[in-house]
């Protein structure tokens, strides 16, 4: 029986760093350092003047410090700045810049297959090449110092480990095995190619087999492995669940709430009392619906629209989360750890307690919610000219779904929309194409990719996959979120208070190449890297559309685009064609919105910017967090998503299915089944037999004999050949090849009468 999982070590939350104050003067001119700590620019003048690496004490001296508490306060201002990467603590205890000992700092992005790179803190695109012998001494997470050695047969830079400043991983996730009576974990996180040794007395009684959760005692070097002792046995492989435990242990997700938590949340009740109405405004006569999934739990959003003589009147109520979730308060504390709900195919790990998430917060139907609310007048073009923001109170009229309202607008079921709503649903539908022209105009990209749906059985398992498309209600409800979180971005813009803005790079200059080559080879035609626009790839897509390969064409344009990450700079949304965008319309999922909220509120209720809770600084701390918090979550949810999906390819071994080459390698084909949108491998050697070689330029293989070619977006029936749940990979084999080789293979009728 798998016990419980246990809550996973939390760090402790930074607080806002005090405001640097001005560089102190020599004591020699007479002038006095008023401030007790020197700022981060004053001790790297500091260390670059004196021009070799200092101890603590020369350091205190040279600012006239004394006493404990101060020296305290130096080597905490030290030691951030040692994890920013600025300077180096060396193995004498003595502080060193980094830029003086030629030394990249970064994290380490560990590789399945043994090596890694370090991602610079300096921002530079080239990241550090790391050998599996380098790997030896580092984990998947963990930020390091590297020295450049030189360049790897690939002619990337080549680092070598000169110290590892803060270890990313200290419990590990796998199943545990003994050999020959010796403890092993073998982590179920591909990116850690180590194994954990368990030393004896340290197994908790776990069994050959079992799933498991190791603390780290003792790190690995480039001679040692790492060693550790069980701290939770998850259950056994194949139990109902395990594949989600095992995925929010090895990727350090907390998902227990702290005693301080649930002491807070005690005092909420499940009712909003009237006294919180005072000062807001009155919506609840007001016709505002939730539409979302069948199976959502909960409401961020509710929506009402209204067509007037010269456009529309839209409503965007999002939960005001705000009132509940206090700065600073254990609630608070424990949505940063958090950053997100994860969604999972059996659950959900919520950023707020469920008091919150689908009780006070979400827009239910029937009872009074508070809302925070953007106000928005639309022309009959699209185009928003007036927009408010203001604190409401609400209650939402209905709780519809996308079929539902699908249903209603094609005209399928009349009835699945109440009466006395359908003409806020037609007015929305009408202003969905307005803004739908708009989008247009502007040239942001459009890719309407169909969603995959788990249908679990009573064991957990995989019953089937339903490919779910998206309908005009997914649309509409999504430029109306578009259309608020616009607003939000302007708002903060406008009135020059730090927030988190949701930005999204143009594409990477050498990733748009290699599309560019292979969209060439196709005979369509690619701007330059350096001009290239949003419309461009919507104007690609449309050229595709008809073409028996546009599915692995779009696809290959969406994997050349950067992913979107959260920062205070505002550079824009490039996908989305926008100048300024932001997470505004859902502040229960996600603490980027929540952010947001408390910008929008402290503005609307008079504050000034200058006196907001949070700094710049604070914003872009909280942006890199929130934003490995994002990452997090998907890279867990995609785990779990391809372990059910082996899992139930396991059930197929030998069938056949119909499939389109969604990527070229030189080591063989990728997959993807088009009824259950599951990808595998073709390995170059299951191919017809011949010698095939791989062209990058129109991304093929092709046979060095016979000529014959597979190229991506070409349509293949595929057999399942091999299902490993350990890597979580599915092999096919080509059904025409083989019966090409049986062909080839096949003795000829001249031959057998000879016989």
């Amino acid at each position: 029986m798998a016990q419980k999982p246990r809550d996973p070590k939390k760090k402790p939350t930074d607080k806002p760093r005090a405001k640097a104050k001005p560089k102190p003067k020599s004591k020699a001119k007479g002038k006095s350092y008023k401030h007790p700590i020197p700022s981060q620019n004053d001790l790297i003048d500091l260390l670059t003047d004196v021009g070799k690496p200092l101890k603590a004490e020369p350091i205190l001296k040279a600012f006239s410090l004394k006493g404990e508490r101060m020296r305290s306060l130096l080597v905490d201002r030290l030691q951030s700045m040692v994890r920013a990467g600025q300077i180096l603590e060396n193995r004498r205890g003595e502080f060193c810049l980094t830029a003086k000992l030629d030394l990249v700092t970064g994290k380490v992005s560990g590789h399945r297959d043994g090596f890694g790179f370090v991602i610079r803190d300096d921002g530079e695109p080239e990241d550090v090449y790391l050998s599996a012998r380098e790997m030896r001494a580092m984990f998947d997470g963990d930020r390091v110092a590297v020295r450049i050695k030189g360049l790897d047969r690939r002619g990337r830079a080549e680092g070598e480990l000169v110290d590892v400043l803060e270890r990313g991983t200290r419990e590990v996730a796998g199943q545990f095995i003994r050999e020959r009576g010796i403890g092993i974990v073998i982590p179920d996180n591909a990116r850690l190619s180590h194994r954990i040794l368990i030393p004896k007395g340290e197994a908790a009684n776990a069994k050959h087999g079992n799933m498991v959760v190791a603390e780290i005692l003792d790190f690995p070097t480039h001679v040692e492995q790492a060693t550790g002792r069980i701290t939770t046995i998850i259950g056994v492989p194949g139990e109902k669940g395990i594949a989600t435990d095992i995925a929010i242990y090895s990727h350090s997700i907390p998902f227990k709430w702290p005693d301080a938590v649930s002491k807070e949340v005690e005092g909420f009740g499940t009712t909003v009392p009237s006294t919180t109405h005072n000062g807001r405004t009155e919506l609840r006569d007001v016709d505002l619906i939730t539409i979302d999934g069948a199976d959502a739990r909960d409401f961020d959003d509710a929506v009402y629209c209204k067509k007037s003589d010269n456009g529309w009147r839209l409503l965007v109520a999002i939960a005001d989360v705000a009132h509940y979730v206090s700065v600073g308060s254990a609630l608070d504390k424990e949505a940063i750890v958090r950053g997100t709900s994860v969604y999972f195919p059996d659950r959900v790990v919520p950023m707020l307690p469920e008091v919150l998430s689908n009780g006070l917060c979400s827009l239910n139907p029937k009872v009074d919610r508070l809302c925070m609310v953007c106000d928005m007048r639309v022309s009959p073009a699209g185009k928003v000219t007036k927009a408010t923001f203001f604190e409401g109170v609400m209650k939402s009229k209905a709780r519809l779904t996308y079929s539902q309202v699908g249903d209603f607008l094609t005209g399928a079921s009349k009835a699945s929309v109440p009466e006395d709503l359908q003409s806020s649903v037609r007015d929305l539908h009408d202003l969905y194409n307005a803004f739908a022209k708009a989008r247009g105009r502007r040239g942001a990209i459009e890719i309407d990719l169909p969603q995959t749906k788990f249908k679990l059985n009573e064991d957990g398992e995989i019953d089937r996959i339903e490919v779910v498309p998206r309908n005009d209600a997914h649309r509409l409800i999504e430029e109306c979120m578009i259309a608020a979180n616009v607003e939000a971005a302007k708002f903060l813009k406008k009135h020059r208070i730090p927030g988190l803005y949701r930005v999204h790079p143009r594409p990477d200059v050498d990733r748009f190449n290699e599309l560019r080559l292979y969209l060439l080879s196709l005979g369509l035609k690619v701007p330059h890297p350096d001009h290239v626009e949003p419309r461009h790839f919507t104007q690609l897509i449309a050229q595709v559309k008809d073409r028996p390969d546009s599915a692995a064409i779009t696809m290959a344009m969406l994997r050349s685009l950067t992913h979107a990450e959260y920062s205070p700079a505002n550079v824009g949304h490039f996908g989305l064609a926008l100048e300024s965008y932001a997470h505004f319309t859902s502040p229960i999922r996600r603490y980027p919105d929540l952010l947001v909220h408390r910008a929008i509120r402290h503005i609307v209720r008079g504050g000034k910017a200058g006196k907001y809770d949070y700094s710049a600084k604070e914003m872009e701390r909280l942006g890199a967090i929130t934003s490995a918090h994002e990452k997090r979550a998907e890279d867990a949810t995609r785990d779990v998503e391809a372990w059910l999906k082996c899992q139930y390819m396991e059930g197929h071994l030998g069938d056949e299915f119909d499939g389109v080459i969604t990527g070229v390698t030189n080591f063989g084909l990728f997959v993807q089944i088009t009824e259950l949108m599951t990808d595998g491998l073709v390995h170059v050697t299951s191919l017809a037999n011949d010698y095939y070689k791989f062209d990058a330029g129109s991304q093929r293989l092709v046979g060095e004999r016979s000529g014959h070619s597979y190229s991506l977006g070409e349509e293949m029936r595929v057999r399942v050949q091999r299902v490993d749940m350990e890597t979580r990979k599915i092999d096919f084999r080509p059904v025409e090849d083989d019966s090409r080789k049986a062909r080839q293979t096949r003795p000829s009728k001249t031959r057998r009468r000879r016989k």
